[in-house]
């Protein structure tokens, strides 16, 4: 039996579904390989520290600048080209004047990006290239699963009674993505002038990792991974009655419900630590990276309970 991947292109896929993955796909890998460039070269700026040598200060320094140039070359293209779906998508939020889960996104992306050519022009201040294009490169990674995820859907009448479901999930989880992303915009705006007020050094840094944590990617995988899970269980081990599909719809629910709340509690948990300065915003776009491969191994659990199942049918058809 073949194993079944969500990464296997459906031989039904429209030429304008394969279209939009193959350039998802290029946006993603361009952005990974920005990332680790402008990563290595954000090096020596870990490593600045008042009490060096003074004649070692001054040359870091030195390297730090022209670095700083180096990376914002290369976060450009990141910022052009790799985020064009981020842009367009809160341009459309905004066009339709509610708040879509692109718009924290654009507004992070903005923050640390406008602060970080200043500073490389003017040379003092601190830079946030590496976390604008980590952030970049991880939530097309959440995006590009959640894209596969909803592809791999197959046709029958099981997998039409799981996508009404999905609709019914999708449709309940939007409203509470929604809400989460609106009170978590407010509470980084608030927070943000706070620590303007206090700590204007500090500012930039505690709202980019606000807005980072705001992102409901996680939220947004949350049902299509699960219901991937629930298309792929089906096809392997098809339902022989409306007992059985109702089994797998009920661990489905489950599985979706775990991923949504289990996504908003990890949020819930980071946004306190990156209220108080705690978070870089590089950290916080890890943590956001790790809540997405949770809900995708959260949600693969499901189909491997039915190729366990598979299995052991095959062992008593054969015994």
């Amino acid at each position: 039996m073949r194993a079944y991947s969500i990464f296997a292109i459906p031989a039904e896929l429209p030429e304008a579904d394969r279209l939009h993955r193959r350039r998802m796909l290029a946006r993603l890998g361009l952005a990974w390989l920005m990332m680790m460039q402008v990563m290595t070269l954000a090096f020596p700026g870990y490593l600045r520290s008042d009490s060096m040598q003074p004649d070692t200060l001054a040359t870091l320094d030195v390297a730090i600048y022209i670095m700083n140039w180096a990376s914002l070359a290369l976060t450009v293209p990141v910022m052009m080209y790799c985020a064009t779906p981020i842009w367009q998508g809160a341009w459309h939020s905004l066009k339709h004047k509610h708040i879509g889960m692109d718009i924290p996104v654009a507004l992070g992306m903005v923050v640390a990006f406008i602060p970080s050519v200043i500073t490389t022009w003017t040379g003092v201040g601190e830079i946030y290239f590496d976390s604008v294009t980590m952030f970049v490169a991880f939530l097309l990674t959440a995006r590009y699963l959640e894209l596969c995820a909803r592809q791999s859907v197959h046709r029958g009448k099981a997998h039409a009674y799981i996508e009404q479901l999905r609709a019914t999930l999708t449709r309940d989880s939007n409203k509470l993505a929604l809400w989460f992303v609106s009170i978590q915009v407010a509470l980084a705006i608030v927070i943000g002038l706070v620590w303007l007020y206090y700590r204007p050094e500090h500012a930039i840094a505690v709202v980019v990792a606000l807005f980072v944590m705001s992102c409901p990617c996680a939220l947004a995988m949350a049902v299509p991974t699960a219901v991937a899970s629930a298309q792929a269980g089906v096809n392997i081990t098809p339902a022989k009655d409306q007992a059985e599909l109702d089994q797998v719809a009920q661990k489905t629910v489950s599985i979706s419900k775990q991923n949504l709340y289990g996504s908003i509690a990890w949020h819930l948990l980071m946004t306190p630590l990156a209220a108080i300065g705690l978070v870089a915003p590089w950290v916080a776009a890890v943590s956001m990276l790790l809540s997405s491969l949770l809900v995708a191994y959260n949600s693969w659990r499901l189909y491997s309970q039915r190729v366990a199942q598979a299995a052991r049918q095959a062992f008593d058809a054969v015994v």
